[in-house]
């Protein structure tokens, strides 16, 4: 059974959502100017200084953002007193129940956050983007489901991160060092995608979607750090949402769609089954089932269009898809349910 929060923390997420949003266009240097790159468009705060011209990349091209522009000034006018409402909002969500970020967990994403590996393309996947989902969803998913975890995984597409021509603002190696990270060694000497916190158990490692037959590294330029390369990973991290981590006063990140995250799910649970991953697939196969419940009831439309998508992709896509609902057997009547 669903256990929804109430409405109370859902329009206080909502509204920190909000705010937060308003927040990444309040200190504007320049005027908003838009590029067009590919078949897309997308938003960089241009400006001067000294001789030299400066484009800072915002976001895509949307009707919300061009919106937010409109109120640029506002915003920033009111900034101060947006800081305050925030604080209030997580004290609201806090008494509500909500799941919140550890300490330890909150400044890693939050420092990255600072440096713009989100504004840059970055997607937070894994156990702490589903924990993201309370809010975007308005259920409640317990500490027994959101499964603690030290790792931090961060998905980005390599064309993106070379075509926006814009790069983090301090080198992610620099965060990391100040953070007392080391980077883990690899055989490509030169490249490093993971790195260890020493005093703690935190893992960051970075990921980008594999279009070829292999999975090796490749490079992130915007974020300036190598990604291990995934097969199925294009799949997740298109068309990502904006969400709050609920950490201090809310940062602003960005997550999977929950109906893409439920169906890769059931892909990686696959590629994990037996071996030493054989209990990373059953949490796999845990959180899937759970949001697919969740969604089947109130964005059907949404999962149908995200698992026929996936079907869409190829044998390989439906055959990982068809052998982990061989062992839900629930999880599976719900899908074929979706079709009839």
């Amino acid at each position: 059974m669903v256990d929804y929060h109430s409405a109370t923390g859902t329009a206080a997420w909502t509204d920190l959502l909000r705010s937060l949003k308003d927040s990444s266009v309040s200190d504007l240097r320049g005027s908003p100017k838009l590029k067009s790159i590919g078949k897309k468009a997308y938003w960089y705060d241009h400006y001067r200084i000294g001789n030299e011209i400066i484009d800072r990349y915002i976001g895509e091209d949307s009707e919300d953002l061009r919106e937010r522009f409109s109120r640029q000034k506002a915003i920033a006018t009111t900034e101060k007193q947006a800081e305050r409402e925030r604080a209030r909002l997580m004290r609201t969500l806090r008494a509500e129940g909500y799941l919140m970020t550890d300490v330890g967990t909150g400044q890693v994403i939050s420092a990255m956050a600072r440096v713009g590996v989100f504004r840059l393309g970055g997607t937070l996947v894994g156990t702490q983007a589903f924990r993201c989902y309370e809010g975007e969803l308005g259920i409640r998913i317990g500490f027994d489901r959101a499964a603690m975890t030290d790792d931090i995984d961060i998905a980005s597409f390599g064309r993106l991160s070379l075509a926006l021509g814009d790069n983090v603002d301090t080198p992610l190696a620099e965060v990391f060092t100040e953070m007392k990270f080391d980077p883990v060694p690899v055989l490509d000497k030169g490249r490093v995608w993971k790195w260890r916190q020493t005093d703690r158990q935190t893992l960051v490692e970075f990921l980008t979607p594999s279009f070829s037959a292999t999975e090796e590294l490749r490079d992130l330029p915007a974020l300036g750090v190598s990604a291990q390369s995934l097969h199925f990973l294009n799949y997740l991290i298109a068309e990502p949402l904006q969400s709050p981590l609920l950490y201090r006063s809310g940062v602003l990140i960005q997550v999977p769609r929950p109906e893409r995250f439920a169906i890769h799910k059931l892909i990686v649970a696959d590629r994990r089954r037996g071996g030493p991953d054989e209990l990373k697939s059953r949490k796999d196969r845990a959180q899937a089932e759970f949001l697919i419940e969740v969604l089947h009831q109130d964005r059907p439309e949404d999962l149908k269009e995200a698992l026929e998508t996936a079907l869409e992709r190829g044998p390989a896509w439906r055959s990982r898809i068809s052998a982990t609902l061989e062992r839900m057997p629930r999880t599976k009547a719900i899908l074929e349910a979706l079709s009839t």
